[in-house]
């Protein structure tokens, strides 16, 4: 690929390479509400780097950025750390998606950490938090919008460097970012300005998709899809927006032309999306029988099951002859919704998630009822060329696909929240996901001791501030975002886990979490502390254990939880000419060749893990996938150019695994 910067790029994955700045990630960013009419706003905008106090627009601005990679990552063309003292600022022109009416929805898929976006010079609101999409509904700010809307951008410093380029100058969008990394407690997942070992380059800005979609006056807003636990149907619940949705929808504010407030930004889904402008109580109908839509479900384009439905209220639908979910058959229903003039695409997988006991008398987890093997790999979802941001779609498909071709069921997504597509891809390739959420806290969010032993070291977490949790707000911006986590991804059929605290980072009131998550989501087990400072809740007694040998102890036998290894090994191999620097980082041994690997990774689960599942262990989560910057402990390099073992060797002891679990 060509970028306008003449910066040293050390690592680029194979997609890195190919990449065109001209079609940037171009597929639809959210497969399970899917609109034929949208525009992507990927490709390059201007940037700014500004003191964190400045309001107003730059004067003039430092160059060119490739959106959606953050100004860290070699592929923005920036590579360039935002600092928590400065603000980062983008720009760019667009024309409004084609259609006349309806409303114009702007869509950003996650910006880290906190927002203010500006459209044609007038400020359409704002957003904090790093991992979640958000939108707004712009229309009233678009120039020959509705009446109202004033064309104030003409004189802004962004027009003003249109006109300097030659640019056409259209409508405009100024984004604001400010991003404190780990020095504000805020979500951040493993980023660290002062990176290292088991932490990584701090990114910034926008790094998800951005785009632009334009909807009827009352719009779908959300498509819940929940599998029956009969396996024989399916319940799905259609939210709407809008002018016609009807008293008691979550509507949002109105927007600047009609307020001096600016209109709220707002979760894609959980909460919900912004509304545009309503009409007056008295012409909105009244919600109930008359206002319905209709949903129907397909499999290879044949229809197999429709009926109407009413907005907010579960409809359950039976299907003929179900054919279930696995990663063995991850068999996708198609779902076609239309409401009014508005019309979206889902899909769902027929599966259910438990735990259970096995004929052997072991608690095990279960996929459709049955006793299922969880074999993981742990996943950090990180890029030498892109940081959070994968460079394409086939990047992503090549880390899962790996995976599966290894003999792998599962990935634990580590305390990080992908792009849409990314689920929509394990969903089709069948691979299970262990969800975790993403910690903040003070700096690193966890009881400063010593590393506990297998199932030790545990205290309680209401001591605050030995977790970095002594504010209030902080501690409720994170449930915030459980809430908002569980309603982005409450549909994707491949998630079967939740973990919402990682080794005791940023953890606090574990349980009363576990618990909130309980009612949120009945449907998925929950390992409500990985590794660390086990508070008794949840589904799963979760151990990390490296560099010492493992076995079941008789007390977790006890314990009325599943016992999983949700991390362990770690094993180290550098491979000359694949590192992203000279450190070598890792958990366990580090090893000098293949060989020596394939000999330990081998040892390893023959001598511990095997005689493990037979005798209770429920699932297993290797580190890790793939290498991240000081870490050489991944199956893959980080540039995704060398496997560093025998695919065979790995597939064949996954499935001596499998077999000792179901002896």
């Amino acid at each position: 690929m060509e970028l306008e910067t003449d910066a040293f790029m050390a690592l680029l994955t194979p997609w890195g390479e190919a990449l065109d700045p001209q079609n940037v990630l171009p597929d639809y960013p959210r497969p399970q509400l899917a609109r034929g009419n949208w525009l992507n706003l990927n490709g390059y905008w201007d940037y700014a780097f500004t003191p964190a106090g400045q309001t107003d627009p730059p004067a003039s601005w430092d160059g060119r950025i490739l959106v959606p990679f953050s100004p860290e990552a070699p592929l923005s063309g920036v590579e360039r750390q935002l600092q928590p003292d400065q603000a980062l600022w983008y720009r760019r022109t667009f024309e409004a998606p084609a259609g006349q009416g309806g409303r114009v929805l702007l869509h950003f898929g996650a910006v880290d950490q906190s927002c203010t976006v500006l459209v044609n010079g007038r400020k359409a609101g704002e957003h904090d938090g790093g991992y979640l999409p958000f939108a707004l509904d712009i229309t009233a700010m678009l120039d020959d919008g509705p009446p109202g809307a004033e064309a104030v951008h003409s004189g802004s410093a962004g027009a003003a460097a249109a006109a300097e380029t030659g640019e056409a100058a259209g409508q405009e969008i100024v984004v604001r970012v400010l991003d404190g990394s780990e020095t504000n407690g805020a979500s951040r997942g493993k980023q660290k300005l002062d990176r290292g070992g088991i932490w990584y380059t701090a990114q910034s800005g926008i790094w998800q998709t951005v785009w632009l979609e334009r909807v009827p006056e009352t719009w779908i807003r959300d498509v819940v899809l929940t599998p029956l636990d009969s396996l024989d149907g399916v319940e799905i619940i259609v939210s709407l927006d809008g002018a016609a949705a009807g008293p008691g929808a979550e509507t949002g504010r109105e927007t600047e032309a009609e307020r001096n407030p600016p209109a709220e930004l707002s979760p894609e889904a959980g909460p919900r999306p912004p509304a545009g402008p309503r009409p007056p109580a008295e012409s909105r109908p009244e919600a109930g029988p008359k206002i319905s839509g209709e949903v129907a479900v397909f499999t290879g384009g044949t229809e197999v099951a429709a009926a109407a439905f009413v907005p907010g209220q579960p409809l359950r639908l039976a299907l003929p002859d179900p054919r279930l979910w696995s990663p063995e058959d991850p068999f996708l229903y198609d779902v076609r919704v239309r409401f009014g003039a508005d019309e979206v695409r889902s899909y769902f997988g027929l599966r259910t998630f438990g735990t259970g006991i096995d004929p052997a008398g072991h608690k095990r987890l279960l996929l459709n009822g049955k006793p299922y093997l969880h074999a993981g790999l742990l996943d950090q979802g990180y890029w030498p060329d892109g940081l959070y941001t994968p460079p394409s779609d086939d990047a992503m498909v090549f880390d899962i696909q790996t995976a599966r071709d290894l003999g792998f069921t599962m990935l634990r997504k580590h305390i990080k929240i992908e792009p849409l597509r990314w689920y929509h891809h394990c969903d089709r390739l069948g691979m299970l996901v262990w969800q975790d959420m993403v910690n903040g806290g003070m700096g690193d969010g966890r009881a400063p001791e010593p590393v506990p032993l297998p199932g030790r070291g545990s205290r309680s977490d209401r001591r605050y501030a030995k977790f970095g949790r002594s504010d209030a707000s902080g501690r409720e911006a994170f449930r915030r975002e459980v809430r908002e986590t569980v309603g982005l991804l409450r549909s994707v059929p491949s998630i079967a886990v939740w973990v919402p605290f990682n080794e005791g980072w940023g953890q606090f009131d574990a349980a009363d979490v576990a618990a909130e998550l309980r009612e949120l989501d009945a449907t998925r087990t929950i390992d409500h502390a990985s590794g660390w400072h086990d508070q008794g809740a949840g589904d799963a007694k979760s151990l990390h254990v490296y560099a010492v040998p493992f076995h079941i102890r008789r007390r977790w036998q006890r314990d009325p939880r599943v016992i999983v290894l949700s991390e362990y090994g770690g094993f180290s191999l550098p491979v000359e000419g694949h590192t992203w620097n000279t450190k070598v980082f890792g958990y366990g041994k580090t090893l000098r060749s293949r060989a020596e690997l394939e000999k330990a990774f081998t040892a390893l689960h023959r001598e511990q893990i095997e005689p493990a599942l037979r005798e209770g262990l429920a699932a297993t989560v290797y580190t890790q996938l793939t290498d991240v910057e000081d870490e050489v402990n991944g199956l893959l390099t980080y540039d995704r150019r060398v496997l560093k073992v025998d695919p065979a060797v790995v597939r064949g002891l996954n499935a001596d695994l499998l077999r000792a679990f179901v002896r």
